[in-house]
């Protein structure tokens, strides 16, 4: 009877060590494939206006104060544009993202909310989403200088009223990657973890 006790906590000890190894094992996968997986950017889609050219200059009213403002342009702080459509269910789900971005960076950053079509129809969806005291403008022309084909669309222009970074932002993240682009100085971070990646195999290579 000692004998088979003896035998059956062997056989325990053999499998919880096999599983031990087994979890270590997965556990070091997982740290490979999360370095491995590029952290995604917002999509560059624009075929207009390129990372690095001058931001076309373009005056528009604020719905919310009537006051005409200038989007683009040399300007004391940077703008960043975020192009939505109260029929766009996605735009209405990155409004709360969006409102956390602006009071983070609220020293030097301006939030612009834009759209277009007859401003009426837009005061509602302004009350409904909480943007009453937000820049928000309706102006086909913006739209139209900047290229914009598909929403949600974000623009963000530095001080110097240079294009930064831009893109399809369906996250977030997406919005994250737009400052990490400026700061890196890239037109994204797909094209950033790119370079990176070919300087990595030309080493391996030599």
């Amino acid at each position: 009877m000692d004998n088979i006790l003896l035998v059956s906590n062997l056989i325990l000890w053999l499998f919880v060590i096999g599983l031990a190894l087994l979890v270590f094992a997965l556990s070091r996968q997982i740290g490979v494939l999360y370095e491995r997986v590029a952290p995604a950017g917002a999509l560059m889609i624009n075929r207009k206006l390129e990372v690095g050219a001058i931001a076309p200059v373009v005056p528009v009213q604020d719905l919310n104060t009537g006051k005409t403002i200038r989007v683009g342009g040399g300007q004391a702080r940077s703008q960043l544009l975020f192009f939505l459509s109260p029929n766009c269910p996605v735009c209405k789900t990155l409004l709360p993202a969006l409102k956390s971005v602006k009071s983070a960076e609220a020293d030097w950053l301006d939030v612009i909310f834009a759209s277009d079509g007859e401003p009426e129809a837009h005061r509602d969806f302004i009350e409904r989403q909480g943007l009453v005291g937000e820049t928000y403008v309706s102006s086909e022309a913006l739209g139209r200088q900047y290229g914009v084909s598909k929403l949600p669309f974000a623009v963000l222009i530095d001080h110097k009223g240079v294009i930064a970074s831009l893109g399809l932002v369906n996250s977030r993240e997406h919005f994250e990657s737009l400052f990490e682009s400026m700061e890196r100085g890239v037109p994204s971070l797909q094209a950033y973890l790119h370079a990176a990646n070919a300087t990595a195999l030309t080493a391996e290579q030599k």
